[in-house]
Order: C-alpha cells, then sequence, then structure tokens
C-alpha cells in the first residue's frame, strides 16, 4: 500500500469519476480529486461516497483549462488519469467551440505539464464514438475513425493529442478507449436512465429518439477495474485500448428489458428532438476486447446478455431508491 503511486484524477465528480475515485481508495491509492469549481460548492457525485472513504482524498476545485492552477496541483502526484470532458452529444451541434476549448486545450494543458513534471504515467480517456458507425464487428483498435458529431471530433483530436505527446517526448500515456458506460449516478443525458427514469415515474409511454441503434454497454463497475489495471502496466504505455463487452443490444431490446424489471408495460413513442441529424447518426458499436484481455488481464465481470441483465437490475434498483435525488451534475465531467 505504501508503494502505491499518487494519481491525480480529473472528472471525479461525474459519473465514472466518482466510482473511479472509489475503486482506487479502496485498493490502497492516493487520490487528489480535481473537481470543476463552481458557486454553489457542488462536488457532485462526490457527495454520494461514504464520508470516510472520503476523508483520505484531496479534493481541490479548479479547471483543466487553467493551465497555472494544474501546475500547482499536479507537482506532488506520480500518475494522471484524466476523465473531464465536455460530454453530450446534442450541445455539441449548438456549442462546437465549447468542446474544443474543454475537450482539446484542458488535455494539451494536461500533457504538457506531465511532460514538464515527468509523470509517470498518463492515462487518457477516449470514447467508441470516435469510430462512428461499425464498418466491420467486432471493433478493434484498428477500425477506421470516423467522427460524426463536434464531440465525438473532440475527443478523437485530444486522443490525437495524446499519442504525439507519446511519439515526440516519450510521455507514458496509455489511452483506454470505453464503449458506452453505464450504471448507477449516469446523467439523465444518458439513454438508460432516460428509459429507466420514465419507467419509475409510472410513465406508460415514453420518449426517445432512434430505438434502432445498437450499443455495446460496458458496466462501470467493471470499466474502472480497467483503469486501475492500466496504472502500473508498462506494456500498455503507448497503446490504445478498446474496454467493452464483445456483446451488443439495441435500445428497443434494453426497454423491453426495463419494461420486466419495472413491471410495467412501456410504449415507446419516437421524439423528433431527440433524433440526431441523419448523418451523424451512428448505429451501431461492438467492441473487441482481445487487447484490454491479453494486455490488462481485464474481462468484464457482468459480460453477455446475462452479465447484462444483471447489472441492469443493479443499476434499475439503484435509480428507484434515489429517484427523488436532483443532483444536478455538471456537464464537464464524464
Amino acid at each position: 500500500m505504501k508503494n502505491k503511486k499518487k494519481i491525480f484524477l480529473t472528472g471525479s465528480e461525474g459519473f465514472v469519476g466518482s466510482h473511479l475515485l472509489e475503486h482506487l481508495v479502496k485498493s490502497g491509492y492516493k487520490v487528489k480529486a480535481l473537481v470543476l469549481y463552481n458557486s454553489f460548492n457542488n462536488i457532485g457525485w462526490l457527495q454520494d461516497i461514504d464520508k470516510k472513504l472520503l476523508k483520505s482524498v484531496d479534493i481541490i476545485k479548479g479547471d483543466i483549462r487553467d493551465k497555472e492552477f494544474l501546475e500547482k496541483n499536479i507537482a506532488d502526484c506520480q500518475v494522471i488519469i484524466h476523465l473531464a470532458a465536455l460530454i453530450g452529444i446534442p450541445y455539441s451541434y449548438e456549442a462546437s467551440r465549447s468542446y474544443i476549448d474543454v475537450n482539446i486545450t484542458g488535455t494539451l494543458n494536461l500533457l504538457e505539464i506531465a511532460r514538464k513534471k515527468k509523470i509517470k504515467k498518463f492515462i487518457h480517456t477516449s470514447t467508441s464514438e470516435v469510430y462512428g458507425s461499425a464498418q466491420y464487428i467486432p471493433m478493434d483498435e484498428k477500425h477506421p475513425k470516423i467522427p460524426q458529431s463536434p464531440y465525438a471530433a473532440s475527443k478523437s483530436a485530444a486522443d490525437q493529442l495524446a499519442m504525439s505527446y507519446y511519439y515526440s517526448y516519450g510521455l507514458p500515456v496509455t489511452i483506454l478507449r470505453p464503449f458506452n458506460i453505464f450504471g448507477p449516478r449516469q446523467s439523465m443525458r444518458a439513454v438508460i436512465p432516460t428509459i429507466i427514469n420514465q419507467a419509475i415515474t409510472n410513465k406508460n409511454k415514453i420518449n426517445l429518439g432512434t430505438i434502432k441503434s445498437k450499443r455495446d454497454y460496458t458496466f462501470v463497475a467493471d470499466t474502472v477495474k480497467a483503469f486501475e489495471k492500466c496504472i502500473n502496466n508498462k506494456k500498455a504505455i503507448g497503446k490504445i485500448i478498446n474496454i467493452g463487452n464483445n456483446f451488443e443490444i439495441s435500445i428497443k431490446e434494453i426497454v423491453q428489458f426495463i419494461s420486466k424489471i419495472s413491471k410495467r408495460k412501456i410504449e415507446i413513442n419516437i421524439d423528433k428532438k431527440r433524433l440526431r441529424p441523419k448523418k451523424s447518426e451512428v448505429m451501431r458499436l461492438r467492441s473487441s476486447n482481445n487487447l484490454s484481455k491479453n494486455l490488462l488481464k481485464w474481462k468484464p465481470v457482468y459480460g453477455g446478455k446475462n452479465g447484462f441483465k444483471k447489472a441492469l437490475q443493479k443499476t434499475f434498483q439503484w435509480y428507484e431508491k434515489n429517484k427523488n435525488n436532483s443532483l444536478n451534475v455538471t456537464k464537464y465531467i464524464i
């Protein structure tokens, strides 16, 4: 335990970040958790974490766009895990420049500081959206990158920037590319919480965009273990690694599963406002996880159809229990 590295974690107050922070602390790591500064003194989903566990965490409030702030606070850390990002594909159609500022410039700030401070490991978080619709399945890391939204383009650019620091300066970078993560604490902007929320509020008719698209959903408890396995893995340096289930399911099928879990008959209403522009709609994503299995020795506990159903049940139960929790988590986090 005493030899474990201190980690600077961005996006710690978000969905994935809060779960990762919990996992890292329980695994014996010291964590300095960056929370996006706001005037309400809101620490996002960190307020959902056990207070005793949180006592050991150094929580700081700031912004990845502020290079001087980052420089001052990263000094005592050996590892950077970079989760912070401006997410939400619909908003990226309206405010593309914001995605450049946060996802690209913010990443550049961290990379440059990591280079100067000689950080031992820089783990950058990508997204399966950079691939665009599957041209073949399962999608391995060599699959063409065709970002179909400004959000995906900004993340793809950040990936390339991170890899350029590995090639140019020898910075020990690893890029983890999660496919669709789901679980407790996820934003209502995501499709699974949207369906669950409408089901538990006794709405027999739910509003969705396309229901034909297929995704590779990975439970958040599995995803965070992949990040931890990456910290001390020297073979992962200079690699881009998919984190997924190699199992796909349509949104229509998810509605059917949630209908059974909630014991409610659910009718689907296609809301045109929720549809992406036609050429921007990603219709299919399914990950190859051969590299993550071989290199990280990682495989999902909640794998395949049965694993997905178990994880969906856990997720549903959490949202049902917390349906009155109106926590407004900022959009600058994963």
